[in-house]
Parts: C-alpha cells; structure tokens; sequence
C-alpha cells in the first residue's frame, strides 16, 4: 500500500515561493527507494498537468517547459518525503498539486511518460497565487 500526502499549498501572492512535500511514511524504505516521483497539478477546468519528476535516487530530475528554471525537485530518501520548491510563482501556477510515485525502470525518458497508469496518487494541495 503506498499512501501519500501533500503538504505546503497556500495562498500567496505572485512573486513569492513555497516549497511543497510529499510524504510517504507508510511506505516501506526498500519500496521507496524504488519510487520515482512526479509532482502534477490542476487548474479549474483544466487537465492534469505535468509539473516535474525526480528519479528514485534524486539524481535525475526533468520538468515541465512552463516551470522549468521556477521549480526544483528534490527528495529526502531516509525521510520519505520528496519536495517541490516554487519560485517566482505566477497567477497560472494556481492549481491542486499532486504528487504520484511509480517504479523507477531507469530507463531514458522513463521521468517524462508512463504517470496516468500509476495507482499511487496524493490527495492535492492547494496552491492560490494573487496578482
């Protein structure tokens, strides 16, 4: 069972940072070790968006164009927890953020694709950015 949880949404204002987490203390340490992980977020109306993804080790990280140089990925393997430091946040990047998690094959590319057949989803953060 891989259950995971959100944390660190809020309202701020455009400009400003927030750094989300994603915790799995549920998750053994073996089977997190295995996990790459993938942040997403959606808008109202809107489709699940591809925010970034961070391999199991925390070595490779690849995002989104629209986030890319604003966001950073990173993860604390002996905590459980990945994270998702926001910058210079934009009136767009206001959505529900999720993190999923799926087994790393390594393989080239594997970070860009292959999230929508994963079954370990977060229940969302929220995160509202005024103008």
């Amino acid at each position: 069972q891989v259950t995971l949880t959100e944390s660190g949404g809020g309202l701020v204002q455009a400009g400003d940072s927030l750094r989300l987490a994603c915790a799995g203390p549920g998750v053994s340490g073996r089977a997190w070790r295995a996990y790459a992980m993938a942040w997403f977020r959606q808008a109202p109306g809107k489709e699940r968006e591809f925010v970034g993804a961070i391999s199991s080790t925390g070595a490779i990280t690849y995002y989104a164009d629209s986030v890319k140089g604003r966001v950073t990925a990173s993860r604390d393997n002996d905590k459980k927890i990945i994270y998702l430091q926001l910058n210079n946040l934009k009136p767009d990047d206001s959505a529900v953020y999720y993190c999923a998690a799926k087994f790393d094959s390594g393989s080239p590319g594997s970070l860009e694709g292959g999230w929508s057949s994963t079954p370990y989803w977060g229940q969302g953060t929220q995160v509202t950015v005024s103008s």
